[in-house]
């Protein structure tokens, strides 16, 4: 189960409260001030984890707090300051703050932020004593911990993303190029939620891909899975437009198409701005190499590419073509990409 949004509650430790104490020994009457101070709160922490890949967690746990720190005590002993709560997540992760909107993080891979600081212990009267008042009774209590409630989004996090109508035959190229194994068959929306692969070119080049649900008309106003994945797809860094050569729908190439690049220009000028490779696919329905050839014209054509626009034919059943197709991914990447080396 991919879960990609979920709102928790995160609260900081308070601060230990400082003491009032004096010094109480046999054959010292006048014992100073010995109140300690308070320790601090823990804090609350979000760290990005490789080994985490969904919220599914947050799900079944809302309230994540972490400790307070210990009161001071006499003899001017300090109390220990409680351990930071520290709180896996996936890398992707957006951190809002569930009230003002407001994007208070953006967890990449590695990264570390504080999400709630921990409150400061309180000061012990042993700080408040001086030449005019030798026996102070005041102290200070700790500061709160800081309380928020958060509302987290994952978006996918991946070099290439799929995009296409639904069974424009992205499902079966992931598993095809990646050990992914979607579920895939011939209905609408068989994927209904992202689904991530590597597809290792050799074993210097490694592309991480997403299978991005399929759209429909109406996505960028949230019909179908809309917004639910739309998103999704602003994270990728090069998008592989899918289209199939012979729609089983009576629609064209170029109506579906189209209709994928209106949804993605409605819902975000960024994302219709990305850079794109055009992928025809299922081309082993056609029955020899010129009907693919006088197909892949035509649809050049209706789609009014220019010369140096590249198309690429592709099987996933037969294989034909991936292995361009993913050698165009990485050209495409450029100076951006990333090498995963083991």
């Amino acid at each position: 189960m991919f879960v990609d949004h979920a709102v928790i509650q995160v609260k900081a430790g308070d601060g230990g409260n400082g003491c009032v104490s004096f010094r109480r020994e046999k054959y010292i009457p006048k014992g100073g001030p010995d109140g300690g101070d308070g320790g601090d709160g823990g804090s609350v922490i979000a760290v990005a984890d490789q080994n985490v890949n969904t919220l599914l967690d947050f799900r079944h746990k809302h309230h994540h707090t972490a400790r307070r720190g210990e009161d001071g005590k006499g003899k001017n002993m300090h109390g220990a300051s409680a351990d930071d709560l520290i709180i896996h997540m996936p890398p992707g992760t957006l951190i809002y703050n569930d009230e003002t909107g407001d994007v208070l993080h953006d967890l990449g891979p590695e990264d570390r932020v504080v999400l709630a600081k921990g409150g400061q212990g309180g000061l012990g009267n042993d700080r408040f004593k001086s030449s005019t008042n030798q026996t102070p009774r005041e102290s200070t209590d700790g500061t709160p911990g800081e309380v928020y409630t958060l509302r987290l989004e994952l978006k996918l996090m991946a070099d290439v993303g799929l995009v296409g109508k639904p069974n424009a035959g992205k499902s079966t190229l992931l598993a095809a190029v990646t050990r992914a194994t979607p579920k895939i068959a011939d209905y609408p929306f068989t994927t209904l939620s992202p689904q991530l692969g590597i597809a290792e070119i050799d074993p210097g080049r490694r592309l991480v891909i997403a299978d991005i649900p399929g759209l429909i008309e109406g996505a960028a106003d949230g019909a179908g899975l809309g917004h639910e994945f739309l998103r999704h797809i602003e994270r990728t860094r090069v998008l592989v437009h899918l289209i199939e050569v012979d729609p089983a729908d009576g629609s064209t190439p170029s109506e579906n198409y189209h209709a994928i690049r209106k949804e993605l220009a409605s819902y975000s000028t960024l994302l219709a701005e990305k850079q794109e490779i055009i992928a025809v696919s299922k081309i082993d329905l056609l029955s020899s190499e010129e009907d693919i050839e006088t197909a892949i014209e035509l649809i050049r054509t209706e789609l009014k590419l220019s010369a140096d626009t590249p198309v690429y034919p592709i099987s996933s059943a037969s294989r034909q073509g991936l292995t361009e197709l993913l050698e165009a991914c990485w050209t495409e990447l450029g100076e951006e990409r990333e090498v995963w080396a083991r």
